[in-house]
């Protein structure tokens, strides 16, 4: 089965930028399609970005234009970048592997790491 740790969480400046990682082991890491989610206190836990199977990337509409997911398949680390960070980004993020196609449904995820927390202060 799949394990997955991620790194890269803390308090951190509106306007700044952070990086996520997500280190996987138990399974090739380019068979799999990896994807970011956060869920803040009172709100449904929602999609954030995906490195796909095939090498697409996806994003939520909040982060476009200012994020950016990647990998490094020797590392079988994925990485997220999010640049000017905003107080709604505050939530616990995590990451998440699925064996299929990109889906923004959390549900389709079978494997996950255990959350890292993310605030975002002026």
């Amino acid at each position: 089965q799949v394990q997955l740790v991620e790194s890269g969480g803390g308090l951190m400046r509106a306007g700044g930028s952070l990086r996520l990682s997500c280190a996987a082991s138990g399974r090739p890491f380019s068979n799999y399609t990896m994807g970011w989610f956060r869920q803040s206190p009172g709100k449904e836990r929602e999609f954030v970005a995906a490195f796909g199977w095939t090498g697409s990337t996806y994003y939520a509409d909040s982060m476009k234009g200012r994020s950016t997911i990647s990998r490094d398949n020797a590392k079988n680390t994925a990485y997220l970048q999010i640049d000017s960070l905003q107080f709604e980004d505050t939530a616990v993020y995590r990451c998440a592997v699925r064996h299929g196609d990109f889906t923004e449904s959390a549900y389709q995820y079978p494997y996950w790491g255990q959350g890292i927390q993310v605030t975002v202060a002026s």
